[in-house]
Parts: structure tokens; sequence; C-alpha cells
């Protein structure tokens, strides 16, 4: 044996040695667990009632591994690891459906997964009234819809169904968004006759289309899984689609081009909504709707309160109000939870004066 076998074999033997402690380690965890969904069940009067998923706490857990994090792992890394664990061990304690917007291998389950971690079950679902009609009837215990895009601007049809609906929104997701070129086996990258993708993915390649494929047909679809199933059901054409590494796994699909969107930092945020409303975690957002009375300054009015106790805005959009001409909704997030007493104040300044304010909910700002 030589002297690289001889360090190679100590160093693969402490390693075992390590996996070992790190297996007894999580199995500790997964029992600690089961103790608290025992816990739980015992001081609820029925099951339902029982509230397993803290997104607050699982927010306070991340970033502390985080800042304790020494490397040379790094901190994302790190956290995902620790996501994946905290999602095993909460299946022990209650398996969760996540609804979302489907189909399969969309951005949106990506999202999903991302923020629940693997050991949950997906539901996916044609729309998103879908999704949020399968939260309220409890269905799924929460729901994940796309809300804004770096490039695209807001969802707005997620935005509406915050108007007519009682769920509140309790974390959010963060997702950087790659877009590829699939095609599969066989099919002739010169003689491409149809583009298939959702109408924001063709939107966010627009340049690289037009520079490599600017004569071929560009056709909009519900999703780009649903785009990425019609080149693989549709190879004999010559067609590709664009979409995410998901859904080329999924559809058996070979990625030849990667990363074809026009901005590299393109990003999507999404929107984890349920029925309970999330306690603190140290660095939340607050968001809201409000109806402001149709007078002049009313914008001035809606905002001033916000400056003056230094609550910082990170997003403002407006929507028709549907009920009178010309009349508008306000939807805003800024920094804080509700339960802060500077958020407080502006809250109870706001439903004195304005037609309507509807607090969407408090939710931890994106760990990962």
């Amino acid at each position: 044996m030589t002297k690289l076998e001889q360090e190679l074999g100590k160093l693969r033997d402490e390693i075992d040695s390590i996996d070992r402690q790190v297996l007894e380690l999580v199995s500790e965890r997964a029992r600690c667990a089961q103790r608290v969904a025992d816990a739980k069940q015992e001081h609820s009067e029925t099951e339902a009632d029982a509230v397993f998923y803290r997104p607050e706490r699982e927010a306070q857990v991340l970033r502390r591994i985080m800042e304790r994090n020494g490397g040379p792992l790094g901190d994302e890394e790190v956290a995902r690891i620790f996501r994946q664990v905290m999602s095993s061990c909460l299946a022990l304690e209650q398996p969760m459906h996540i609804a979302f917007l489907g189909p399969e291998g969309t951005f949106t389950q990506q999202a999903a997964l991302k923020h629940f971690g693997a050991s949950v079950i997906s539901v996916p679902l044609g729309s998103i009234d879908e999704v949020f009609r399968e939260v309220e009837s409890r269905a799924a215990h929460y729901g994940v819809v796309p809300i804004e895009n770096s490039t695209e601007g807001m969802v707005h049809h997620t935005l509406d169904m915050f108007r007519q609906s009682d769920l509140k929104i309790c974390g959010e997701v963060e997702l950087r968004i790659h877009q590829h070129l699939l095609a599969a086996e066989g099919v002739d990258l010169e003689g491409v006759t149809r583009i298939y993708s959702h109408q924001q993915s063709l939107a966010q390649c627009r340049r690289w289309l037009d520079a490599r494929y600017p004569a071929v047909e560009r056709i909009a679809v519900s999703s780009n899984a649903e785009a990425a199933r019609r080149a693989a059901d549709e190879k004999d054409d010559n067609v590709v689609a664009i979409a995410g590494d998901m859904a080329a796994e999924l559809y058996n699909l070979n990625i030849v081009a990667e990363t074809i969107e026009d901005q590299p930092d393109n990003t999507t945020r999404f929107l984890v909504v349920g029925h309970q409303l999330s306690g603190p975690s140290g660095k939340d957002k607050t968001s809201m709707l409000i109806a402001a009375r149709n007078k002049p300054g009313a914008l001035y009015h809606l905002l001033e309160p916000f400056h003056r106790y230094g609550i910082s805005l990170t997003r403002l959009e407006t929507r028709p109000s549907g009920i009178a001409t010309w009349g508008y909704i306000f939807y805003l997030d800024c920094e804080g939870h509700f339960s802060d007493e500077p958020i407080q104040s502006v809250m109870k300044e706001l439903a004195d004066d304005t037609l309507e304010l509807k607090l969407l909910g408090s939710y931890p700002q994106a760990v990962l």
C-alpha cells in the first residue's frame, strides 16, 4: 500500500466516523420533533388546532445557522442542508400538503420546494384562483403563488386575489430564474419550427431569441412545464421550449442552451399563503391593502405616516378598485412586523382616514 493510499484510508475512516455522528444527531433531532408534535397535540383541543409549521421559528433557525457557519461550505449551502433536515423532521410531526401553480416542473414548484424542503406533498393546480381555493378549503395546508418578477413586474392576478380572500401571507420565497432552451433528442436546432414557453419567459429571453431565432414562431402557453411537455410530445416537428432545470428533468429534454435570459439577475418573488398570522422573527415584512378616499392629496396622506414613524416601504402597487370609476386600491409592503409599535400606530391612523385597510400578513423576509 502506497503512502497516498494509507493517507486516503485514514481520511475515509474519519469521514465514516463523522457520518455516524451526523446520523445519530439527525435521528435525535427527529425524535425531538416527534416529542414537539406530541406536546402540541396534547395541548390543543383538536388535531386541526395544532400548529406545526411556524415560519418565524424556521427563519430564526436558518438565520442563526448562517451566522454561525464557519465554512468551508457557503452560508446558503449550509442553510439548504438544514432546511431539508427541518423539512424531514416536520414531516414526522405532520405531512404537509402544499398547493402551487402547476403543472409539475414549474418555477413555482421549485420555489415551494426551496421554502418547505422536499419532504412535503406537492399539489399542482391549474390557476392562482385554484391555489387560493385549495388552501381556503383546508385541502392544502399552504399555497405558493408568484407575486413579482424583477424583469416583468407584478403578477396582478395574485394581487387581486387578496381583495376577495381571507388568507394571510405567511412567507416569501425569492428564486433566481434561469431559463434554458430545451429540446428532445434528435431535434434539428437549425430547423426549429416553433418555440413554446410562458409569455413572461418569452419576454425575459426576447433579445436572445431575436438574435438566434428571429423568424421562428413563438407560442405562449400556460406554463414553462406545459411548454416542455409539448416539446417532448412534438419533437418530430422540430419544436423546442424555454423552461428550467426541473422541467428538463421531468420531460427528459436536453438543455441545448443555458441561462438564455436577457437579465442575468432575473429573480421571481413568491408568496406563501395560509390561515395563520406569523409571529415576529426579528426581520420581517408586512403587507397591507388600502382603499384611499378619492380626494386631493390622498396618496400623500397614505404615505406620510410611514415616513413620520421611520418605516421603510419596499413595494407600492396600484390596482383598480372595481367599485367606482377611477377608484384605486393600494397594495404595499413595508419592513417590520404588524405587532411593532410604529406599524401599529400607522395602521391606526390609516384606519381612521381610509375607506378600507386590510392586513394581508406579516412574515419573515426571505432567508435563502
